[in-house]
């Protein structure tokens, strides 16, 4: 179970990122099921190959973006703590719809996502809203919500400005 939630969870990364869901696959085959196993094989690089080599070098920023949602602490303890909540309830024996649960996951590691991704582009030094958002492809509006957000837990501050436009920085890089 926790193997197919952590799968879900890089097949909706892969689609935020625009790099395709289609890349990662989970199937169980039991080692007497040759066979199976085989066409499984055949399929999925069939699928591949209809996706086309895959350039890591131009996908670099996504990369470490879905990285640092995978070992975030905050979609790591939603990803453990999935199956307690909805099949056998809170400390008040109150149960979570399972559909609820993923809308939450899903809001949690979009939202983790934007953040990464925006906190991957202020290694390369101060940059503007303007500047961020046209590296991360995130609208302006949403990186300047993504950044109040992200300088209450800390690794981001204004920097200074140039002339009227804010600069930010990462502190912890």
């Amino acid at each position: 179970m926790y193997a197919q939630k952590r799968v879900r969870i890089v097949e909706n990364l892969l689609d935020l990122s625009k790099i395709g869901r289609g890349r990662v696959q989970l199937r169980w085959v039991s080692a007497a099921e040759g066979q199976i196993f085989a066409n499984y094989i055949k399929e999925l690089s069939g699928g591949l190959a209809e996706l086309g080599p895959f350039d890591a070098s131009r996908f670099a920023l996504e990369l470490s973006a879905v990285e640092s949602v995978l070992n975030s602490p905050r979609v790591r303890w939603l990803a453990g703590i999935d199956r307690q909540v909805t099949e056998r309830g809170n400390v008040y024996n109150e149960k979570v719809d399972s559909a609820e649960f993923d809308r939450l996951l899903r809001s949690v590691c979009e939202s983790e996502y934007e953040n990464a991704l925006i906190l991957e582009v202020l290694r390369t030094g101060p940059q503007s809203v303007r500047e961020i958002s046209a590296k991360t492809g995130l609208g302006i509006y949403n990186v300047s919500q993504r950044l109040v957000d992200v300088e209450k837990w800390g690794p981001v501050e204004l920097h200074g400005y140039d002339g009227s436009t804010p600069k930010f920085i990462r502190t912890d890089a």
